[in-house]
């Protein structure tokens, strides 16, 4: 908590202006003087603060998400970005851009979650067919389904070159285009995957022991598996409506939150939380310093962080270790 909220105060000293942490801390606290600085208000209330904001809701709900797979799945290595469920979901918006004339929040929202939908549902699917023994075997359907939604996508935006320039950008993943108001449409839909992620908390714990021993408990396992499909996909909707496909901080962030909380899914959810909005800040903060005055997409710096992370917990065994710990 102390990090995030150092990370809440750097992010909003950072970026476009030339106003830093003295200036942005003095217009938060109220400060007379600052509170009649136009352009510093406009700079704050226009670009900091929501791109702060959405940092949080993004953060939160790509790590839940990825919890939320891997605990369904019983894969330490699952996550939106990972399975093919981010590329089906830019899929989905590709097709309302392209056919539907999508331009509202609304319609982000709504198409990106229809291909969140198909992909969550395949990787759902297929990760109780595989089961826990073979974690890389699911990553291995997800490169595929990737490359699958990706190759639809691209065919799809080769028809209209207005919206292959609308979607360029937004397909690296950035918080640039952060909006209030989209935030606040979304927000509903989010505390509704949050509370229905504490609700399933207890029976994935029961799920770990295998899908007999739950049901034996008492356990419907296949509505456990629909509420993770229904949660996993607001989540993922949400993050991908506001900031684009943004791979990588649900795996770190459920990684660490494992290695904190390496039995309670109930904790574990939390601490997920708290890295994946660290993560996503540290990405933040760095793609608007790293090349100023301009700035580098969220997707890009994620991959560069998370990628040899992953190859390097593949080549040590860790989901191994983590297996063998539930």
């Amino acid at each position: 908590m102390a990090a995030v909220f150092f990370l809440v105060l750097l992010s909003l000293s950072v970026g476009a202006g030339i106003y830093g942490f003295s200036d942005a801390f003095g217009y938060l606290t109220g400060s007379p003087l600052l509170a009649l600085d136009a352009q510093l208000t406009m700079v704050m209330e226009t670009l900091r603060i929501p791109r702060t904001l959405c940092a949080v809701i993004v953060g939160v709900s790509l790590a839940l998400a990825a919890s939320l797979l891997q605990s369904a799945t019983r894969n330490p290595l699952a996550e939106p970005g990972l399975l093919g469920v981010n590329a089906g979901a830019v899929l989905g918006l590709v097709i309302g851009l392209t056919y539907f004339d999508v331009e509202s929040t609304q319609g982000y929202l709504v198409w990106s979650g229809l291909g969140a939908l198909t992909g969550n549902t395949v990787v759902l699917i297929i990760g109780h067919l595989v089961g826990k023994s073979h974690p890389l075997k699911l990553i291995l359907v997800g490169v595929a389904l990737s490359a699958t939604f990706g190759g639809l996508s691209n065919y799809v935006l080769l028809s209209n070159q207005v919206v292959l320039d609308q979607f360029r950008f937004w397909n690296l993943g950035s918080l640039a285009a952060a909006d209030i108001d989209a935030m606040l449409m979304i927000l509903p839909f989010l505390v509704v995957a949050v509370i229905l992620t504490f609700a399933l908390t207890r029976q994935l714990t029961l799920m770990q022991l295998g899908e007999q021993q739950a049901k034996s408990l008492g356990i419907n396992t296949n509505v456990v598996r629909i509420g993770v499909l229904i949660a996993s996909t607001l989540f993922t909707a949400c993050a991908i409506s506001v900031a684009g496909p943004i791979s990588f901080v649900g795996f770190l962030s459920a990684y660490c939150a494992r290695m904190v909380e390496p039995v309670a899914l109930s904790l574990q959810v939390v601490f997920s939380a708290l890295f994946g909005v660290i993560f996503l800040f540290i990405a933040d903060i760095l793609a608007r310093w790293l090349i100023q005055p301009f700035e580098m997409p969220n997707g890009v710096i994620l991959a560069l962080i998370g990628a040899p992370v992953l190859i390097a917990v593949v080549h040590r065994g860790g989901f191994r270790t983590l297996l063998a710990v539930k």
